[in-house]
């Protein structure tokens, strides 16, 4: 594995990790959840170890402030937890995932897989159901978050917005809120904000009907849409939440629900099996696009 640097249209570099390189013909890229990076969330090297030894390329493609982790101690589990993402702007998380398709493209790949678990999963769908290009061949869209059904069950979600606002009116945008955001971030006052308010990433309102699918009707592609059966964000019927996603993309009948037995939404302790899924599934894509 080696961190790489991604250059966005307005200036801003974003780091991820990237392994195997442009020797190999086909890259996974996956944009990862929120507070979420290679160092803390064992499932993207798991899936780039895998991969990389099966002659697949593998980039985890990082939202703009991965980095900026923050320890704690977290009394329940005995150790030092770190978790972020302080500072991130949602409203250009298409440019995030494109900035990280064209460096891909740029490095000579033939195929292109686009992934993403969890709120990278709607980045995903948001790119791919407005980009004009035609960059990539396949996608693979695991545990996509209903965020109006996540804003009713969250924690304290209406004490972190109130701080959040009364912050913002005071000027102290860029301080942390003294509420976990979802129980698990740390974010600055904006960042909540702006999360709060990112009405473009409400692209999978199966549940609370709260959003649009109108970036699920408009992918041009086929892929795949994996879940855990023990998935808490998908109100207790993770196979039917993800059929009923996949029932909005064009050609639903073309692509594939595959659930993962007793996996949790991170698939923590499941991370080898989602790799070998997330192999399985790229080895098809690919062999049909020979």
């Amino acid at each position: 594995m080696e961190i790489i640097r991604v250059n966005t249209p307005r200036g801003i570099e974003l780091k991820g990790a990237m392994w195997g390189d442009n020797s190999m013909d086909t890259v996974v890229i996956m944009m990862s959840g929120i507070c979420s990076n290679v160092f803390q969330n064992d499932l993207l090297p798991a899936t780039g170890d895998l991969l990389n030894a099966n002659n697949i390329a593998f980039i985890a493609g990082h939202a703009m402030d991965a980095f900026s982790m923050i320890a704690y101690s977290d009394l329940k589990n005995h150790k030092q937890v770190y978790t972020g993402v302080v500072f991130d702007d949602f409203n250009l998380v298409y440019e995030d995932v494109e900035s990280y398709v064209k460096y891909a493209k740029d490095l000579g790949f033939k195929k292109i897989i686009l992934a993403g678990h969890s709120l990278g999963s709607n980045k995903i769908i948001d790119y791919l159901g407005n980009t004009p290009d035609n960059f990539v061949d396949y996608f693979i869209v695991t545990s996509p978050v209903d965020l109006g059904y996540w804003w009713k069950v969250m924690p304290d979600l209406d004490k972190c917005l109130d701080a959040a606002k009364q912050f913002v009116a005071e000027g102290r945008n860029k301080e942390i809120v003294p509420y976990v955001f979802g129980n698990f971030s740390p974010m600055s006052a904006e960042t909540v904000l702006n999360f709060y308010n990112a009405y473009h990433l409400k692209n999978c309102p199966v549940i609370s009907q709260e959003g649009s699918t109108k970036s699920l009707e408009s992918i041009k592609i086929n892929g795949s849409f994996i879940i855990g059966g023990k998935d808490s964000m998908a109100a207790g019927d993770p196979r039917g939440f993800m059929e009923k996603i996949n029932s909005y993309c064009k050609h639903p009948e073309n692509n594939k629900v595959i659930v993962v037995p007793d996996a949790s939404h991170i698939f923590y302790n499941k991370h080898n099996e989602y790799a070998s899924v997330i192999l399985e599934c790229t080895e098809a894509a690919t062999g049909v696009m020979v």
